[in-house]
C-alpha cells in the first residue's frame, strides 16, 4: 500500500480580463485563441508519450529524465518510456501518480524500473523549473540517471552543452540547465545534450542560477504546505479531491496538431491514436470535472470536442490525430448541452455559450433528423467510407457508448434505416435533457426562436418517452420496434428519464424503491452495475456487461437532483465515494470501470488504470456536499 501523501496544488491564477467580457459575440474566436494562449504557458508534462519529459511551452524546450542500467546483459539498457500504473516491458518504467496540479506548478510521482524505486517531484517558479529526485530503493548496480535537453514540435532554437551546464536559446529566451550532483561525464550515444549523474543519491535538476539541493528541498516543502492549506476547503473530501485533480492533471497534454490543451481519456490512448484522441461524451464529462475549480480547462475541453463536428452535423464518436480522424458514421450520447449548462451555471461566462451554441444546435437537429425511428429515437450508424464497420449493429452499439451492453443483445439492426430497431430509453432521455438544456442556453443568448424550437422538440419526445413507461414493473423500458415488446433487460440507463424530468414524483419514487434500492437488481455494497445483478449477462463482468462505470452513476445522480429523493442521492454519493477511494487508497489507481461485487478495478484487462472520466465518482460527493 502506498502511503497517502498530500501535496501542493496551486489553483490557476486570475485569467486575462478579455476572457471575462461575457456576451461579446464579435470576439468569439479571439476569446478562444486567448484561452489557449493562456493555458499553453510554462513547464508541464505536455508530452503525452512520457511523464518524465518536462516541456516548456510555447517554445517547446524539453527536459527528459531517463536512466541506463549498468549491469551487463540487462537488456534493454535504457528507460525509453513510462506508463501509468501499468506494468510494461524492460524499456518501460511504471509511474504511480501522487499529485499533479493542472498548471504543472507541483507534480509528484513514484517511478519503478528494473529494481529501482524513486520519488520525483517537480515545481515551477515563473519560467524556471526544478526537479527533485529522491531514491527509495537502489539496485545493487545503480543506474545512470540522465537529463536530456532538446526542442520538440520542430520549434526553432539551439541547445548546447558547456562544461557541466546545458544552455538553451529559444524564442529570445535563454535557459541554463544544471544538476546539484557531480556529473559522471559518461559518453552515451544520445542525439541531444545531456547531464549524467549517479541515481543512488538525492539530486536536483534545475534551470536558472542561485539554487542548490537544499534550497530546492525547502521550496518543495513550502509548496506542500500551501497545497495542504488549500485542501482544507474540501473538509473530509480533501483526499478524493486531491485524487480527482491528480487524475486530471496527469492526463493534460498538448495537442500540437491543433495548438490546444486537452485532457483525453488517458495519455496512453492518445499515443496509440497518433498523438491525441478525444471521445465525445468522455470529453464533455472531463470538462465537467475541470469545472470544479478551473473553468479555463473546462472550456478548452468542451470547445475542443464541440468544434470537432462533422460535415454531416454531429459530434463524432471520436476525433484523433491519425489519418482516419473521426467516426463519420456515428455520434455518441448527447450530453454536450447538459454539461455546458452545468458549467455556465457555475461561472456565468456567456462568451463560452456563444462559442459552442451553433454546433450544439446543429447536433441537436441531427438527432431528430437522423435517428428518429417511428417517432422514438434509436442508436445507429450511417454508411461512410474509410470507417470500420460502418452501418452495422456493432457500430450502432458504439454510438450508444455502451459498446457491448446486453441492452442490445436481441436488437435487430436495419441497414436500410441505419438504426437499431429499438426504442432506447437512454437516448430519448438524454435527448430531451439536451433539448431543455440547450433551450436554456438559447434563452441566455437571446435566441428566442431557437428556444421555442427546442422546447417543442422536448415536448414531442417526452410524450414518446412516456409510452415506454411500464406500469406493471414501475420503470421505463426499451421497446423492441419489431415485436412491440418491452426489453427484458434493466440498466442504469432506465433511470435516465429522471435526468429529462419526465417522470412524476410518484413514478420517480417507484423507480427508486422498486429498482434502485433492490439488491437483486442495482443495490449493493458498490453501485450501480451496468446491467441488473439478476440479468444473465451480469456474471460476464466485462466492460458494460455488469461492471460499474462513473458516467452512469453521474447521470443518474444528476437525475436524482431533479426530484425529492434525498435518500437515494445520499446513497449514490456515499457509495460512489467508497468505490472511488478503495483503489486510490490502496494503490493510487483510478480505473476505467470496476467490479460490481468486489469494487476492484484491476481484475480484468480492459480497464485502464488512470482514466479521466472516473473522476466523476469523486465529483458526485463534491457536488452533494456543496463544493460545486
Amino acid at each position: 500500500m502506498i502511503k497517502k501523501i498530500l501535496f501542493l496544488l496551486v489553483i490557476p491564477f486570475a485569467f486575462t480580463a478579455c476572457l471575462n467580457n461575457s456576451g461579446n459575440e464579435g470576439n468569439k474566436l479571439n476569446n478562444n485563441e486567448k484561452l489557449q494562449e493562456y493555458l499553453l504557458q510554462g513547464w508541464n508534462t505536455w508530452d503525452n508519450s512520457d511523464l518524465l519529459n518536462l516541456v516548456y511551452l510555447p517554445e517547446g524546450l524539453s527536459l527528459r529524465l531517463s536512466f541506463r542500467t549498468t549491469l551487463r546483459g540487462d537488456f534493454p539498457y535504457f528507460l525509453e518510456q513510462t506508463t501509468v500504473n501499468t506494468p510494461g516491458n524492460g524499456s518501460t518504467g511504471v509511474i504511480t501518480p501522487v499529485a499533479h496540479s493542472y498548471d504543472g506548478r507541483y507534480i509528484d510521482m513514484i517511478l519503478t524500473w528494473k529494481g529501482m524505486k524513486a520519488r520525483i517531484q517537480v515545481a515551477r517558479e515563473k519560467r524556471d523549473v526544478m526537479i527533485l529526485y529522491t531514491p527509495i530503493v537502489v539496485p545493487d548496480h545503480p543506474h545512470i540517471m540522465i537529463l536530456e535537453a532538446g526542442i520538440l514540435y520542430n520549434r526553432p532554437g539551439r541547445v548546447e552543452k558547456k562544461k557541466s551546464i546545458i544552455q538553451a536559446d529559444v524564442s529570445q529566451k535563454t535557459f541554463s540547465i544544471q544538476s546539484s550532483a557531480p556529473e559522471l561525464n559518461i559518453p552515451l550515444a544520445l542525439s541531444s545534450p545531456y547531464i549524467s549523474v549517479n541515481s543512488n543519491v538525492e539530486t536536483a535538476f534545475f534551470t536558472g542560477y542561485g539554487r542548490n539541493l537544499e534550497s530546492i528541498k525547502k521550496y518543495m516543502l513550502k509548496r506542500r504546505e500551501i497545497y495542504e492549506d488549500q485542501l482544507k476547503v474540501y473538509g473530509d473530501l480533501s483526499e478524493p479531491y486531491n485524487a480527482m485533480r491528480t487524475l486530471l492533471g496527469n492526463n493534460i497534454i498538448y495537442d500540437a496538431f491543433n495548438n490546444r490543451a486537452i485532457a483525453p481519456v488517458s495519455r496512453a490512448w492518445s499515443e496509440d491514436w497518433g498523438g491525441y484522441v478525444l471521445f465525445d461524451w468522455d470529453t464533455y464529462f472531463t470538462a465537467a470535472l475541470f469545472a470544479t475549480n478551473d473553468k479555463y480547462l473546462a472550456y478548452s475541453n468542451a470547445i475542443a470536442i464541440t468544434k470537432s463536428i462533422t460535415p454531416a452535423g454531429f459530434i463524432p464518436n471520436f476525433t484523433a490525430a491519425l489519418d482516419n480522424k473521426s467516426s463519420f458514421d456515428r455520434s455518441q450520447p448527447p450530453v454536450g448541452s447538459i454539461i455546458s449548462k452545468l458549467i455556465y451555471e457555475k461561472y456565468q461566462d456567456k462568451w463560452y455559450l456563444a462559442e459552442v451554441f451553433d454546433n450544439l444546435l446543429t447536433w441537436n437537429r441531427w438527432w431528430d433528423k437522423s435517428r428518429n425511428n417511428q417517432g422514438f429515437l434509436s442508436w445507429g450508424s450511417d454508411p461512410a467510407e474509410n470507417t470500420d464497420q460502418a452501418n452495422t449493429k456493432q457500430a450502432a452499439m458504439w454510438e450508444s457508448g455502451l459498446d457491448n451492453s446486453p441492452l442490445f443483445d436481441e436488437a435487430v439492426f436495419n441497414d436500410s434505416t441505419h438504426m437499431l430497431e429499438l426504442a432506447s430509453v437512454d437516448l430519448l432521455s438524454l435527448y430531451i435533457a439536451d433539448c431543455k438544456a440547450l433551450a436554456f442556453i438559447a434563452n441566455e443568448l437571446g435566441k428566442n426562436s431557437e428556444k421555442d424550437e427546442l422546447l417543442n422538440r422536448a415536448s414531442v419526445y417526452s410524450a414518446k418517452l412516456n409510452e415506454l413507461w411500464d406500469e406493471k414493473s414501475g420503470i421505463y423500458r426499451d421497446k423492441d420496434l419489431t415485436t412491440g415488446k418491452f426489453s427484458k433487460h434493466l440498466a442504469p440507463t432506465n433511470f435516465y428519464p429522471l435526468l429529462a424530468g419526465v417522470p412524476s414524483q410518484e413514478q420517480a419514487r417507484r423507480m427508486i424503491d422498486e429498482h434502485f434500492m433492490n439488491p437483486a437488481e442495482f443495490f449493493g455494497d458498490y453501485i450501480l452495475p451496468s446491467i441488473a445483478r439478476n440479468d444473465p449477462a451480469f456474471p460476464d463482468n466485462s466492460y458494460w456487461r455488469g461492471r460499474i462505470w462513473a458516467p452512469m452513476n453521474f447521470l443518474v445522480y444528476l437525475g436524482l437532483r431533479n426530484y425529492d429523493l434525498p435518500d437515494a442521492r445520499k446513497i449514490m454519493s456515499d457509495k460512489s465515494l467508497k468505490l472511488f477511494m478503495k483503489e486510490w487508497t490502496e494503490n493510487h489507481r483510478i480505473y476505467e470501470n470496476y467490479n460490481a461485487v468486489t469494487g476492484v478495478g484491476g481484475d480484468v484487462k480492459n480497464s485502464n488504470s488512470f482514466y479521466s472520466w472516473s473522476g466523476l465518482f469523486a465529483l458526485i460527493p463534491i457536488m452533494e456536499e456543496g463544493h460545486w
